[in-house]
């Protein structure tokens, strides 16, 4: 088992989870209480991840990390090092990959919140941001909670897009999910096996404790109510 790889993976997926959380919940709430008629055209790019090819989005990523793209030339002469191949690429990636798996269950949560509570709160003087911090997202805590869970299992699993804009290299770009493909391309059944089983407890401890935090809340809710 490559422990290094492991590590870097949950890396990369709690840096992605935590950056869609600022970046996602307000495009959430804009889809949620917008009546745009053109809205469903952002729907329809935030949903773009879920069905386009994960190599076809790494390519794009690809020519626009790379020195004639329009992020290649301004990280590098910010940084020192090109953006492909690097950690701060794969992160970009990974955000962009998972977007639908956190915007979407924060959107359905968000709506979910009954509107004549936000109306009352806002006739009660208290200012919308404050309204959206008290009121909202207490509500909508247990979707939010699904859409980080949702979007740290994705990225912690992420291989298409991570494979074509981060390469393979030891210690810097290769994941988990590369390591197990490596393994096996060399017929080490045993190391990618390892490798997939501390995946797989991952994943379902992040899950069961998911489950047991929205358990407990809604029952807390219930108990008040």
């Amino acid at each position: 088992m490559d422990p290094t790889a492991l590590l870097l993976s949950l890396r990369l997926a709690g840096w992605t989870t935590m950056l869609l959380l600022p970046l996602g919940l307000p495009m959430a709430w804009w889809l949620a209480r917008s009546r745009w008629r053109w809205k469903f055209l952002l729907e329809a790019l935030v949903s773009l991840p879920l069905v386009l090819p994960p190599t076809v989005l790494g390519f794009y990523l690809l020519r626009a990390m790379g020195p004639r793209g329009p992020l290649g030339p301004a990280f590098e002469a910010l940084s020192g090092h090109p953006l492909p191949f690097s950690f701060e690429g794969l992160l970009l990636a990974s955000v962009l990959s998972s977007l639908p798996f956190s915007v979407q269950p924060f959107t359905a949560a968000l709506a979910g919140v009954d509107p004549r509570l936000i109306e009352a709160s806002w006739c009660l003087g208290v200012s919308r941001a404050r309204t959206f911090f008290r009121v909202v997202l207490p509500l909508a805590a247990t979707g939010i909670l699904s859409g980080m869970v949702l979007t740290f299992a994705h990225a912690l699993g992420e291989f298409g897009v991570v494979l074509m804009v981060g390469g393979n290299l030891p210690g810097h770009t290769r994941t988990a999910s590369i390591a197990i493909y490596d393994a096996v391309q060399a017929l080490d059944y045993d190391a990618a096996g390892r490798m997939s089983l501390v995946l797989l407890v991952v994943s379902f401890v992040v899950l069961a404790l998911t489950q047991g935090l929205r358990r407990g809340r809604e029952a807390t809710w219930t108990r008040r109510s």
